[in-house]
């Protein structure tokens, strides 16, 4: 662990210097609306002209955004620890937790940190398993690791190969991690597309897993449109190598190539065309789950883990490009959908792009059973603006667990970190945030927080560039969280928090 950049301690200005603002609305207009895949091993850098240049940093001199890699917060947040990436290089991504340990995942692998005391997380082990994005997730004595590139086999010692070669593997890896400091590698199951994200529905006996995965190719033998579904695989806890698909539910029924999900433009221009899922969010408690699913919203019941039924399907053909991910509301009367215009990699936090794209999405579920449909309430974007070199959209977040009030944190790359609440559907507010200046102000880089998770009294986030941060928020409205203690973390297996059966 290295110190900790100087921090200052702000409310930054939200207003933009009037000269850059008239510069950067000539310059850096969005388009319209579009998506492509989470960022890759090596994301592209480009070089802003000169004027481009003086705009941005009349910016950082006016104030209205930090310097490089200054470290800025609202005054109820405390920045604890930083611990940068070491063995493993590549792009940092998703988080689990489990007991006094943070699974980290990483383009290159995963990492597992003790983080017993968080002002000072210590590294237990750091595992090479190449395969983008390696998001991960655990189970007891498993853990789960997405591959979502086309791979030469399927073994940690794998290198990229074509996905038009009928030989070339995606899918999940199982890892036993009983002995944390030396985690075994047991398992995997090849699915089709890959697995850009995966999602545990757990049994005592048994783990489903839900894969999400999406662009088939004609070209490509193992991943052919349409693929209109997701794979469920069923993981005996005992026996995970006997681990096997077990069905493809069709979540998009309809008529032609794509079923019947959005068929994106030139119908709906800037939207992507639905063909699969980005991320489900299951809350086991409820039987629910919902769908993010490139252009829909899904609601579906989970009574039976492997054959999941569609409750209810929207779409926002206005202002969402990429429908990314959910989070449920404890009471599951609410689910937030967030929108990843430009697929991580775009400067979407700027007056240029508004409020209301590149933004959460605040759903009301209202009815009964069968019966239950997503009404539309609000957006949620931070309106902290970023500079012109910083990839800035909705990601990853969690609720914080506080009883009659409607709270989360959630990363936003270069954003930062945001608290927020939506306890009323209608008038979301930010009540925190934690953040960085820009990697660069002559260069577009990708970097930021990929992943920001509330887990037993501290924030945690997973930076695409900087490593793992450990947050500590002081506030009256989330307080009553601290108290709430949770032996697993996988947000996209969401905890009935206040069942004291399962904490």
């Amino acid at each position: 662990m290295t110190p900790l950049h100087t921090t200052k301690v702000r409310r930054r200005r939200l207003g933009v210097a009037a000269a850059a603002a008239g510069l950067l609305a000539t310059l850096f207009t969005a388009g319209p609306a579009a998506a492509t895949p989470d960022p890759g091993d090596a994301p592209a850098e480009r070089r802003l002209s000169s004027e481009q240049e003086a705009a941005t940093e009349a910016l950082a001199e006016s104030g209205d955004i930090p310097a490089v890699d200054e470290v800025v917060h609202s005054g109820n947040i405390r920045h604890l620890a930083n611990v940068p990436k070491d063995a493993l290089p590549g792009t940092n991504s998703d988080l689990a937790f489990q007991g006094r340990y943070a699974f980290a995942g990483n383009y290159d692998g995963f990492r597992i940190f003790d983080i017993r005391d968080p002002r000072a997380p210590k590294t237990v082990a750091q595992v090479l398993c190449p395969g983008a994005q390696n998001d991960v997730s655990v189970s007891g004595d498993l853990l789960f690791l997405s591959t979502d590139s086309s791979r030469s086999d399927d073994s940690c010692a794998s290198t990229s190969q074509s996905a038009t070669e009928k030989s070339s593997w995606e899918g999940i890896k199982i890892f036993d991690i009983s002995d944390k400091r030396n985690p075994r590698y047991v398992a995997a199951v090849e699915t089709a597309c890959g697995s850009h994200t995966h999602t545990l529905v757990p049994e005592r006996r048994n783990v489903y897993v839900y894969v999400s995965s999406y662009s088939p190719n004609a070209l490509f033998p193992d991943c052919r449109p349409p693929h209109d579904g997701i794979s469920v695989v069923k993981v005996p806890r005992n026996a995970p190598e006997k681990s096997r698909v077990v069905g493809f539910p069709v979540l998009f029924p309809g008529e032609g190539p794509d079923g019947g999900g959005n068929p994106g433009g030139p119908t709906n221009p800037g939207v992507s065309k639905t063909t699969g899922c980005h991320d489900i969010t299951v809350l086991p408690s409820k039987d629910l789950a919902a769908g993010a699913c490139m252009g829909d919203g899904l609601l579906f019941d989970i009574r039976d883990p492997e054959r999941p039924k569609v409750i209810d399907q929207v779409q926002d053909n206005v202002n969402f490009a990429f429908w990314h991910s959910a989070t449920f509301n404890q009471d599951a009367r609410k689910v937030v959908f967030t929108d990843e215009l430009g697929g991580g990699g775009g400067a979407t936090c700027n007056a240029e792009t508004g409020p209301h794209r590149g933004a959460d999405g605040i759903y009301d579920i209202v009815g009964k059973g069968d019966e239950r449909t997503l009404v539309f309430r609000g957006y949620y974007k931070i309106d902290r603006h970023q500079a012109p070199t910083e990839n800035c959209v909705a990601h990853n977040g969690s609720l914080i667990p506080v009883k009659g009030r409607d709270i989360m944190v959630q990363a936003w790359y270069q954003g930062g970190v945001s608290v927020w609440e939506f306890t009323d559907s209608t008038k979301p507010k930010e009540i925190a945030y934690f953040e960085r200046g820009p990697l660069s102000t002559d260069t577009v880089a990708t970097g930021g927080s990929w992943s920001a998770y509330y887990y037993n009294g501290h924030i945690y986030s997973n930076d695409i560039a900087k490593g793992l941060d450990v947050l500590r928020l002081d506030d009256r409205r989330t307080d009553p969280a601290k108290r709430v203690r949770a032996r697993e973390l996988n947000v996209q297996t969401q905890p009935d928090y206040f069942d004291r059966s399962g904490y």
